[in-house]
């Protein structure tokens, strides 16, 4: 008999339809039934031994909340007998419903039940709870997982003695994890969390990677990349998480439309053994990462995300370094201008955050400076030892890119049609914060400019939906008339070391912006075209920010995991505000 080994996930869920996600013992037959009719049914696929369905649930009825149940072959697995949580269910939103996005990012598994959690409460357990006390109540419509999903280099205790068990830690990798097989075992970690399973199974959710779910630095820079490619596990390692990466979060990430026309996933739903057939999809995004989308696009009624590759797509050569390749860029750029007016509020997610202190932002524009050899070549190895030392690789580490993405966002937050809010998301820094930009006079909104004009990316794994509208037809004086934040969380359940909270404290202060502007201007490093303040934290704990968009206006919230005086984990509100 088929068991139920991982899962079920709530992936997409719309007025009508929805995706979940399932791992399965063995080969069968998985279906959802819901409550009022609705379900659906599909065959599981193979990958490397183990079985996976993505379950599409059609005939939903807008507005309404109905309960489901998974079969395998006919035989009830979900929910689980005894389960303490309530019926997991499938909210469809109606026309004019308030959306409410929760995100963050880098979320070390919880440890085991028995053993003290050395970094705190979990920020997903403590939403589960929350949800689950009180089933009727407010919960986001979808959460964006914003990159760490898993640490394939950071692991615990408990999967460490597993890999122990299976191979020498002697060998390279060591204690990181090696093949498809290890990696599956930190998702099973992960999300085998009794709380973080019913949560993810009643709560759509939209993830991309960022470092740590392939290496930390993940593509810092070419010189890093050759040294990687050196090295005799790096391969196996690579195609591994990619493969995993492909099979447990991109697949849920595509609306049922896209899935009906993915080539990849048509193959290898009508392969026996699809491994050959998405290692070989891995190996093509290695050698040509424009072969390949891994970011992607979903509406929520008249809000829009875009959920932005900033890993994988980078163009490394120090002469043309880039964050998005020319066809990455341009896909974004046609997205964001789809047709204007019919969208309140534009999500940007990428993992790395746009606006950062500015001792930070100056830093790693003067070490990109040096890496491109503008001081020489002792400082250029200087300039590259010290990138990779200290993670010096954010969009302020891509000049260009910086500087295009500026430009479109006030682009697209500017004129007639121009929605209310234009929002960065972003995680990866260990801590939250919120910033605001400034453009100077008459210069907000011209075409944008940089890796955006670059040849075709190619053929794609992912959506490509909507024409460009093209580039505008002036720069209009004045700031856009939309609402620009960067929103940064972070963590959802991680360190947050005292040299972090010290170092992004001084980093905001006017001591450090006068530091960076040395070494800005030690690098001949050009004035950004925009200027920004903090205007919300740094706060520093285990946290999830949410956003709740309701026609043209939007509240953020933040919440705090933390152990309260009856010993038990809650989100405690730390700060509330309107944004427009």
């Amino acid at each position: 008999m088929a068991e139920l080994r991982l899962g079920p996930l709530l992936r997409y869920a719309d007025g009508s339809s929805a995706t979940v996600w399932v791992e399965t013992s063995r080969p069968c037959a998985a279906e959802v039934r819901c409550a009022d009719g609705a379900g659906g049914e599909t065959r599981t696929f193979q990958v490397e031994g183990h079985h996976y369905a993505l379950v599409p649930v059609t005939g939903l009825t807008p507005g309404t909340t109905q309960s489901y149940e998974v079969f395998l072959d006919g035989t009830r697995v979900w929910p689980l007998p005894d389960s303490p949580f309530p019926d997991s269910v499938i909210r469809t939103p109606a026309e004019g419903d308030p959306v409410r996005v929760a995100f963050g990012s880098c979320r070390w598994a919880a440890p085991p039940a028995d053993e003290k959690d050395p970094v705190g409460p979990d920020a997903l357990d403590t939403l589960a709870a929350r949800i689950a006390g009180d089933p009727g109540g407010e919960r986001p419509d979808v959460l964006l997982l914003l990159g760490d999903q898993v640490y394939a280099d950071e692991i615990s205790n408990t999967t460490r003695r597993w890999l122990a068990a299976r191979r020498d830690l002697s060998d390279p990798p060591g204690s990181e994890v090696a093949d498809y097989e290890e990696y599956t075992r930190l998702y099973y970690e992960s999300w085998l969390d009794p709380e973080v399973r019913w949560l993810l199974s009643t709560v759509p959710s939209c993830m991309i990677f960022d470092d740590h779910d392939v290496i930390d630095d993940w593509n810092t820079s070419a010189a890093w990349l050759a040294d990687m490619r050196a090295a005799d596990w790096w391969q196996e390692r690579l195609l591994s998480g990619l493969m995993s990466y492909w099979v447990h979060q991109h697949l849920g990430n595509l609306s049922p439309d896209e899935l009906a026309t993915d080539p990849l996933y048509a193959a290898v739903r009508e392969t026996p053994d699809a491994t050959d057939v998405v290692r070989a999809f891995a190996a093509r995004a290695d050698a040509d990462p424009a072969s390949v989308r891994w970011s992607y696009r979903r509406d929520f009624g008249r809000v829009r995300l875009l959920m932005v590759d900033t890993r994988a797509a980078r163009v490394l050569d120090e002469e043309s370094r880039s964050m998005l390749h020319p066809g990455e860029a341009r896909w974004l750029r046609e997205q964001a201008l789809d047709q204007p007016g019919s969208y309140d509020h534009l999500l940007i997610g990428t993992s790395l955050p746009w606006l950062l202190p500015h001792l930070v932002h100056d830093a790693e524009a003067w070490n990109a400076a040096l890496c491109r050899g503008e001081k020489g070549a002792r400082w250029a190895r200087f300039g590259e030892d010290l990138r990779r030392r200290a993670d010096l690789e954010h969009w302020a580490a891509f000049p260009a890119s910086f500087d295009a993405l500026a430009a479109l966002l006030a682009e697209a937050g500017t004129g007639p049609d121009a929605p209310a809010t234009v929002l960065v998301l972003s995680g990866d820094v260990h801590h939250a914060y919120v910033a605001e930009p400034k453009w100077p006079a008459g210069s907000a909104s011209g075409p944008s400019s940089g890796p955006s004009s670059g040849p075709s990316s190619g053929p794609s794994s992912g959506p490509s939906s909507g024409p460009s509208s093209g580039p505008s037809s002036g720069s209009p004086a004045g700031p856009p008339d939309a609402r620009i934040l960067q929103l940064t969380c972070s963590p959802v359940h991680n360190s947050i070391p005292l040299s972090i909270r010290l170092g992004f404290r001084f980093g905001w202060s006017a001591v450090a912006r006068a530091l960076g502007r040395r070494f800005a201007g030690h690098g001949g490093c050009p004035k950004p075209p925009v200027d920004w303040r903090r205007t919300g934290g740094p706060w520093f704990g285990n946290q999830l920010m949410t956003l709740t968009l309701r026609g043209r206006s939007a509240r953020l919230r933040l919440d705090q995991a933390r152990e309260v005086r009856d010993g038990k984990p809650r989100l405690v509100t730390v700060t509330e505000s309107e944004l427009c």
